[in-house]
């Protein structure tokens, strides 16, 4: 050590204190009553959705009306008739089963048999794949 004088230290104290109460803690009933008892101010709010199921911003008494005013009786598209025999016909003149050509086309068997029974609704990326499986056009027929 090279110094001249008398070493002195020179601490200082260092406090450590809890955080304050966050948001939760301040709801918790031990913090309420501790509050309560000390005369402090509680303020109690009753929130207008609170126990309830409901989204804050959920209007279906509109839609539920429009819904009940519509008369019209809306469908999805089904695939063509036309379509359908176009897909049956690619596929058996390749000789392929259904699952065969949904694994051509990395689709699931499903949906060549929806494709072909008319069930599925029509989908432009599916019917390309299905043209370029097939070699036939399916698309711009009418």
């Amino acid at each position: 050590m090279s110094g001249g004088g008398p070493i002195s230290q020179d601490w200082e104290p260092v406090v450590i204190r809890k955080k304050a109460p966050n948001a939760a803690a301040k709801k918790d009933e031990k913090a309420v009553n501790a509050a309560r008892r000390s005369g402090a101010e509680i303020e109690t709010i009753k929130k207008s959705t609170a126990g309830t199921n409901k989204a804050a911003s959920s209007s279906t008494s509109l839609n539920t009306r429009k819904l009940d005013e519509e008369t019209e009786n809306l469908a999805h598209d089904r695939v063509p008739t036309e379509l359908k025999k176009a897909i049956m016909q690619g596929r058996t003149d390749k000789k392929l089963t259904q699952s065969q050509l949904a694994q051509l086309i990395n689709e699931k068997p499903q949906i060549i048999q929806e494709y072909e029974s008319g069930k599925a609704i029509p989908n432009q990326q599916i019917i390309g794949k299905l043209e370029r499986a097939l070699g036939v056009k399916l698309r711009g027929k009418k």
